[in-house]
């Protein structure tokens, strides 16, 4: 074999690699790339070239240096603003959105949001297809892949909806299957993936928000209705044997509580979320919006008005909680909070803080930071993600029929 069929055979083989490191913003430039690949810098400026001639990466040739800087300065790498995309979308309770997601976790475009859910799983996915065709077709951007959230536990690797929570989807909808179909019949000849909302959103938080950097990240949120969780350990998802694990809400934070749709009283999931909050502070839900963006604009819009004070409080210390014996059994090095629980971090950092701390063994051996999530629409984010996992994986494979030059 020829020193130069190895190089080659190298530097494929780091394709997925350094696309992945400039996706997550690891590998700002060629010299960052070389050194985390550990490779040569020949090598590396032959990925740089065969990612940029995939219509992926930018890669400046004549970057400037830093003032006083030494040696030549690095070429910068960046990813291609008018590259490929993929559909992604989020379906819960109130509606579903779909976007345009290009590489980095950036939004290129999204339809208007939809405010009913069919009971037909298959009428609404076939919705979340016409929305996207529709995007892509204004925009004219290549579509490498696709993705969609659902507010369900998500069976690996059949992708069946096993339990749809607040939606009236049978138990066990094929949601990848139904998914596919509908994509074909629209025309977009790739696969579809289907996750739980809350896994993605944290897989999103994890590779471009506030979990980036996190070994093991645990992250929870509150949906429209109901709560949930996810953990991360090692940058990869940890969703069980089946795809179940870590279904959260329904820790039970307040034994004398109401009586929760699983069976049990008091699950964090009916005592923490925006219904709870608003019912706590002696609102009813209105009937235009969600409960989520009712529950949101009243801690903002009152946050002196002693009722809701009192509310945001009791959700603050039935949540810390619930943190603290996710604390004591999964030691995570970083907690992230999305939804309203994000509301009420800001609304009240050291309460919620506090409570972790007395309530949990490493709490108080050693503060767990707890930081409010970064990214908005993070499930459609994390959508996104599972859509450009191939890519990530194996380009040139991915790609090969969509090579650009």
């Amino acid at each position: 074999m020829t020193q130069t069929r190895t190089r080659l055979e190298r530097g494929r083989g780091a394709l997925g690699p350094a696309l992945a490191l400039v996706h997550t913003g690891c590998a700002p430039t060629r010299s960052v790339l070389t050194a985390e690949l550990g490779v040569t810098r020949a090598t590396a400026g032959a990925v740089a070239a065969e990612l940029e001639a995939l219509g992926l990466i930018r890669v400046d040739a004549r970057p400037g240096g830093a003032p006083g800087g030494q040696g030549r300065p690095s070429h910068r790498l960046a990813l291609a603003p008018d590259g490929p995309v993929v559909l992604a979308a989020q379906v819960h309770v109130d509606g579903f959105r779909a976007a345009l997601v290009g590489l980095g976790g950036r939004i290129v475009a999204t339809a208007p949001a939809c405010l009913t859910v069919s009971a037909d799983p298959a009428q609404v996915i076939d919705a979340v297809v016409e929305a996207g065709v529709g995007l892509l077709r204004e925009t004219g951007r290549r579509c490498v892949g696709a993705g969609i959230a659902v507010p369900s536990a998500v069976a690996e690797p059949e992708g069946t909806a096993l339990k749809p929570l607040r939606i009236a989807w049978p138990a066990g909808a094929p949601v990848r299957e139904l998914f596919t179909r509908s994509l074909a019949a629209a025309g977009i000849d790739h696969p579809g993936f289907a996750g739980n909302d809350i896994n993605l959103a944290a897989l999103a938080e994890h590779r471009h928000g506030a979990g980036r950097g996190a070994r093991h990240l645990l992250c929870v949120a509150t949906g429209h209705r109901g709560v949930g969780g996810a953990l991360v350990l090692d940058g990869r998802l940890h969703t069980g044997s089946s795809g179940l694990a870590l279904e959260v809400g329904h820790l039970t934070v307040n034994p004398d509580g109401s009586g929760c749709h699983c069976g049990s009283r008091g699950c964090l999931d009916i005592e923490a979320d925006p219904l709870a909050f608003l019912t706590a502070a002696g609102r009813r839900p209105g009937p235009d919006g969600s409960p989520l963006h009712q529950a949101r604009e009243l801690l903002r819009d009152h946050a002196a008005d002693p009722s809701v004070r009192r509310a945001a409080h009791q959700l603050i210390d039935w949540l810390g909680l619930g943190l603290a014996g996710l604390v004591n059994i999964l030691n995570p090095d970083r907690i992230v909070l999305d939804g309203l629980h994000r509301d009420l971090l800001a609304a009240d950092p050291e309460r919620l803080r506090a409570v972790v701390a007395e309530r949990s063994l490493w709490g108080r051996s050693g503060a767990v930071p707890i930081l409010p999530s970064t990214l908005d629409h993070s499930s459609l984010v994390g959508a996104a993600e599972l859509a450009w996992q191939p890519v990530l994986d194996d380009p040139l494979t991915a790609l090969a029929a969509e090579r650009v030059g």
